[in-house]
C-alpha cells in the first residue's frame, strides 16, 4: 500500500471518529463532542484524506475507496462503543 493511501485512510478515519464523536448517541464518552465543531474537523479531515487519495489513484477510484471506507467505519464505529459498555451498563 503507498504512503499517500495509507495517509488518506487514515484521515478519513480520523474524520469518521471525529463526526462519531459528535453524535448525542455515541457510547464512547461520557457526553458528546460539540457537535459543530466536530463535525467540521470531521468533514476537513473527510476532503483531506480524498486528497491523499486522489495522489495515488484516479478520481473515481479515490471516490469509491473513500466511499467503501466510509460505509464500513460508520457501520464499525457505533459496534466498538456496543462491545465495551461503560460502567453505568448504557
Amino acid at each position: 500500500m503507498a504512503g499517500m493511501t495509507a495517509l488518506g485512510l487514515l484521515l478519513a478515519l480520523a474524520g469518521c471518529v471525529g463526526i462519531y464523536l459528535a453524535s448525542p448517541n455515541q457510547r464512547w464518552l461520557a457526553a458528546a463532542w460539540p457537535a459543530t465543531p466536530a463535525r467540521i474537523g470531521g468533514g476537513l479531515l473527510l476532503a483531506a484524506g480524498l486528497a491523499a487519495l486522489l495522489q495515488d489513484f484516479q478520481a473515481v477510484v479515490a471516490g469509491f475507496v473513500l466511499a467503501t471506507w466510509l460505509m464500513l467505519l460508520f457501520v464499525l464505529l457505533p459496534y466498538l462503543g456496543a462491545l465495551f459498555p461503560d460502567k453505568k451498563g448504557r
